[in-house]
C-alpha cells in the first residue's frame, strides 16, 4: 500500500509553497503578532480565499472544489509549514466538517457554498473553561429555539460569523453577529491564533440534524485532528529546516556548529520523531479519505505523534539558535506558540493519549472476539 502522495497532489502541495512563500511570509505573522487584536490577516485570508482552498475536501454539490481530503491535508502541511495567521483550521476542519457530519441538506446547501469561498468564516465552541470535556461539564442550554451559556475558550471566536455550538440537548447553528452574542478577546500563548470567551443569551440557535450530539462532535474531532496533524508536521519540518541551516551557517570555535555532535544529536532525534509523525499522518490521511474503520485509532496516533514532535522541533530550534533563539526578533517564537498552540486545540496530549490507549484496547479485543 503506498501512502504517499500522487504527482498531482505533490504539484498541489508545491504550488501552495510557493504561494505561501509569495504572500505570507513570516512577516505577516508578525504583524498580527505586533497587533493582537486583529487575530488574523483578513488580506491572507481573502488570498486564500481566492485559491478555493477552503473549498478543497467540500463536495462541488455544496460550491466546493470536490478534490479530496489527502489534497486538504496536502494543503494544511502547507499552511503550518507558513504559520499562516488564518482562520482556515476553525473554518474548514470544524465548521465546515460538523456541517457535513451533522448537518441537514437544507444546512449543507445554505452554509457550505460560503465557506468554499472564505466569505464566511465559522468555527466550533463546545469547551467551558479549562479541563476535560465531559457532558456533565456542559451548561449550555436550547430552550425555545434560543441558547444560553458561555463557551470558553472558542478558537478563532473573534472573527467568525457563524458557530456550531455544543449544548446540553445537542449541536447547534448560531450566528454570532446576531442578538444575544457577547464576545471578549482572551489572551492566549499564540495571538497569531485569536481566540475568544462566547456568551449566549437567549441567542437564536437552529438545531444540526437529530444524533448523538457527542458522537457527532467526536467524529467531528477525529477528523479535525488528521487535518491539525499536518499542519504540526509542517511547522515541525520547518523548523527543523530553521535549525540546520542556523547549524550550518553559525560558525564557534572556527568550525559549524552544526559539526560538533551535542548539536549533531539534537537534529537527529528531531528528523526521527518528525517522520513518526509522518507516518502517522499519512495513515491519517489514508484512513479520512477512505472514511475507514481505523479512522478513529489513525486520529489519535497521527494527533499523538505530530503534538510531540512540533513541540521537540520547536524547542530544539530555539536551542539550536542559542542566545538569540529567545529573543522577539528572532522568528523560531512562532514556533514554539504554534505548537503549543496545536496541541491544545481539540483537547491536551493527554486527552488524545487516553483516546489511543482506549482505542488500541478496544481494537486488541475485538480482534480476540473474531
Amino acid at each position: 500500500m503506498n501512502f504517499d502522495y500522487t504527482d498531482d497532489q505533490k504539484e498541489l502541495k508545491d504550488e501552495a509553497r510557493r504561494f505561501l512563500a509569495d504572500v505570507a511570509p513570516l512577516t505577516v505573522a508578525r504583524g498580527v503578532l505586533d497587533d493582537p487584536a486583529r487575530g488574523h490577516d483578513a488580506a491572507l485570508w481573502a488570498r486564500i480565499g481566492e485559491q478555493g482552498w477552503c473549498g478543497a475536501a467540500i463536495p462541488e454539490l455544496y460550491g466546493g472544489l470536490g478534490l479530496g481530503y489527502v489534497e486538504l491535508c496536502a494543503l494544511a502541511e502547507e499552511l503550518g509549514r507558513a504559520v499562516a495567521p488564518v482562520p482556515f483550521a476553525s473554518s474548514v476542519y470544524l465548521f465546515a466538517e460538523a456541517l457535513l457530519i451533522a448537518g441537514s441538506e437544507a444546512q449543507k446547501a445554505e452554509w457550505l457554498p460560503k465557506v468554499s469561498t472564505g466569505e464566511l468564516i465559522g468555527t466550533i465552541a463546545a469547551t467551558e473553561g479549562a479541563g476535560v470535556l465531559v457532558a456533565e461539564r456542559i451548561a449550555t442550554r436550547f430552550e425555545n429555539g434560543t441558547l444560553t451559556g458561555t463557551k470558553l475558550p472558542v478558537t478563532d471566536g473573534m472573527a467568525a460569523d457563524s458557530a456550531v455550538v455544543l449544548a446540553k440537548e445537542g449541536l447547534f447553528l448560531v450566528d454570532l453577529t446576531g442578538p444575544g452574542v457577547t464576545r471578549e478577546s482572551v489572551s492566549t500563548l499564540d495571538p497569531t491564533r485569536g481566540a475568544a470567551k462566547l456568551v449566549f443569551d437567549k441567542a437564536p440557535a437552529e438545531p444540526l440534524a437529530s444524533g448523538n450530539a457527542r458522537e457527532q462532535l467526536s467524529r467531528i474531532h477525529d477528523r479535525a485532528a488528521i487535518l491539525l496533524a499536518f499542519e504540526a508536521l509542517g511547522g515541525a519540518d520547518r523548523a527543523l529546516e530553521m535549525a540546520r541551516d542556523y547549524a550550518l551557517e553559525r560558525y564557534a570555535f572556527g568550525r559549524p556548529i552544526g559539526s560538533y555532535q551535542a548539536i549533531k544529536h539534537k537534529l537527529a532525534d528531531v528528523f526521527v520523531r518528525n517522520e513518526v509523525a509522518r507516518a502517522n499522518a499519512y495513515y491519517g490521511a489514508w484512513a479520512l479519505s477512505s472514511d475507514a474503520p481505523e479512522l478513529g485509532l489513525a486520529a489519535a496516533a497521527a494527533r499523538v505523534s505530530s503534538s510531540a514532535a512540533y513541540y521537540l522541533a520547536a524547542k530544539e530550534n530555539i536551542q539550536t539558535h542559542g542566545g538569540i533563539g529567545f529573543t522577539w526578533e528572532a522568528d523560531c517564537h512562532f514556533f514554539y506558540r504554534r505548537a503549543r498552540h496545536l496541541s491544545l486545540i481539540l483537547g491536551a496530549p493527554r486527552v488524545w493519549k487516553r483516546h489511543l490507549a482506549d482505542r488500541l484496547v478496544a481494537r486488541l479485543a475485538a480482534e480476540e472476539v473474531q
